[in-house]
């Protein structure tokens, strides 16, 4: 049973809802998820290697994951009990209606049926390895995944290439369910202010908006974790100094920051902050040389997030180097 320490004060109401898992996880010697193989080398090997009595995860870091899981059951949810209802109540007509077959047996579908499917775990097995996950939602062969995220992710596709993996993933362990090339993501956002979309139309004009991205083949996918797989089983027990460490991308770096400062004498804080360099140093120029250009490496975030932290030591150079802020 996992333990949580209530180190937010959570109130009690909320604080058994935080405490509630109903997520079928499996602990099962060489299983391996489809989540945890898009994971960066170095977090899937230390994140085993933290010991259990390491202090329990406080309930206040359980919010965002709670209400992911909430949403996500709530929508499996109105398909399987109401998906009728509320499919006529959008005006839909009853014969199509009747042609929609929810988690449907494959062999029991018809020319005309429309299937659905929901929360479906399946798995393959490669060398001494089980490969499982389960997707959110498949119709008429589409993958689909909600995401309840902030707007910053959407914006910046900062997960892109992730959410690319995860769907190649679910159609190579389902084949026959998911069928087209490319998936949707759903997005919810949970950080969407409506002021915000009125003012910029870059930003997006809705709470809720739908991505679609390419899928890689099969072949492509197949050949994906084979090589995952052999960099595993390479590094499981090796030193922790002699596993690669996560790269700018997988530690969610920003990009760096160019400093400008008037007075050289004077940095409590910066004249002005440039993206790039150029601009810094023109800024320079126009003010006759006098002052300093320094440049802020771009921040990592991915480390606050990461279940191998506390044995991790790339992590303990980067909060000295002033790359990774642990406080913020």
């Amino acid at each position: 049973m996992q333990l949580y320490s209530n180190v937010s004060s959570v109130p009690l109401s909320m604080a058994v809802f935080l405490a509630t898992d109903h997520y079928d996880h499996i602990d099962e010697e060489n299983y391996i998820s489809a989540t945890s193989l898009i994971k960066p080398l170095r977090q899937l090997i230390l994140s085993s290697r933290v010991p259990r009595e390491t202090a329990p995860p406080d309930l206040g870091a359980m919010i965002a994951s709670r209400m992911g899981q909430a949403l996500h059951d709530g929508i499996e949810r109105a398909w399987i009990h109401n998906y009728q209802t509320a499919l006529k109540a959008l005006g839909h007509p009853q014969k199509v209606i009747d042609l929609i077959k929810v988690n449907p047996d494959r062999g029991s579908l018809k020319e005309g049926d429309i299937p659905v499917y929901l929360e479906q775990r399946a798995f393959k097995t490669v060398g001494k390895y089980r490969i499982g996950g389960k997707f959110d939602f498949v119709g008429e062969g589409r993958l689909e995944d909600f995401k309840s995220t902030s707007v910053y992710t959407a914006i910046h596709n900062t997960k892109d290439e992730d959410y690319c993996l995860q769907g190649s993933i679910y159609r190579w362990l389902n084949p026959d369910i998911v069928t087209k090339d490319s998936m949707a993501i759903q997005f919810i956002f949970t950080d969407w202010s409506g002021a915000k979309a009125r003012q910029d139309p870059s930003y997006p004009q809705k709470r809720t908006v739908e991505r679609v991205i390419g899928l890689k083949s099969i072949a492509e996918t197949d050949a994906y974790v084979r090589r995952k797989l052999t960099l595993i089983e390479q590094y499981w027990d090796a030193p922790e100094a002699k596993i690669p460490e996560c790269s700018d991308s997988d530690l969610w770096r920003s990009e760096p920051v160019f400093k400008y400062y008037k007075n050289p004498d004077k940095r409590s804080r910066s004249t002005k902050n440039f993206d790039t360099k150029q601009e810094a140093n023109l800024r320079l120029a126009e003010d006759g040389h006098k002052g300093i250009v320094i440049e802020r490496p771009g921040q990592v975030t991915a480390c606050k997030y990461c279940s191998g932290f506390s044995v991790c030591t790339q992590k303990d150079r980067l909060i000295a180097s002033g790359d990774l802020e642990i406080n913020t």
